[in-house]
C-alpha cells in the first residue's frame, strides 16, 4: 500500500513527488520541513540511499551533521532516524507523552551502538505522528544547537 518511488533512473521533481504522495501527504511533509527548518540551519538533498528498496527522499542535514532521511511513498511519508546512545536517556523521558505506535518503534528500534541506540523507520500518516517524529528530531538536534 505505502509504495515507495523505487525508479532509480530517473530523480523525481517536486510535481511527481506531489502526484505520487498525494496532497495530503506531501501536505504533511512540507510541515515537516517547515517546522525542521524553523528548528534549525536545514539543507536538503534528493537521494537514493542504502540500495534499491528505500527508493527516492530527501536527505536534511544542518551543516555536515545528518539529521534524517524522510523517504515519498505512496499516501505517506517515512522518516529514518538514527538516535545515538547519548539521545538514549531523554527519548525514554519523552516517550509516556508520545503516540502508543511512537513508543512501540522506539522498543523494536534496529539497534546501533552499545550505548542503545538504534535506527528508527517512522511512517507519517496524519499530524500525530508528525508532531511525534519533530520531537525525536528535536531530541537529536537540540535548540541550543540548532542554529
Amino acid at each position: 500500500m505505502y509504495e515507495r518511488m523505487l525508479d532509480k533512473s530517473q530523480p523525481p521533481t517536486g510535481e511527481d513527488i506531489e502526484n505520487y504522495m498525494g496532497a495530503e501527504s506531501s501536505q504533511l511533509l512540507a510541515r515537516f520541513e517547515e517546522q525542521l527548518g524553523s528548528h534549525c540551519r536545514l539543507s536538503k538533498e534528493m537521494k537514493f540511499p542504502f540500495g534499491n528498496e528505500y527508493g527516492w527522499g530527501y536527505k536534511y542535514s544542518r551543516g555536515a551533521t545528518h539529521i534524517c532521511y524522510a523517504f515519498f511513498e505512496a499516501g505517506a511519508f517515512t522518516v529514518m532516524l538514527q538516535l545515538g546512545g547519548k539521545h538514549v536517556a531523554k527519548v525514554e523521558a519523552l516517550l509516556s507523552e508520545l503516540l502508543p505506535q511512537t513508543q512501540e518503534l522506539w522498543w523494536e528500534r534496529y539497534p546501533c551502538g552499545k550505548e542503545g541506540g538504534g535506527w528508527m523507520h517512522y511512517r507519517v500518516l496524519g499530524e500525530c505522528e508528525l508532531q511525534d517524529v519533530l520531537a525525536l528530531v528535536k531530541i537529536k538536534v537540540p535548540a541550543g544547537k540548532a542554529r
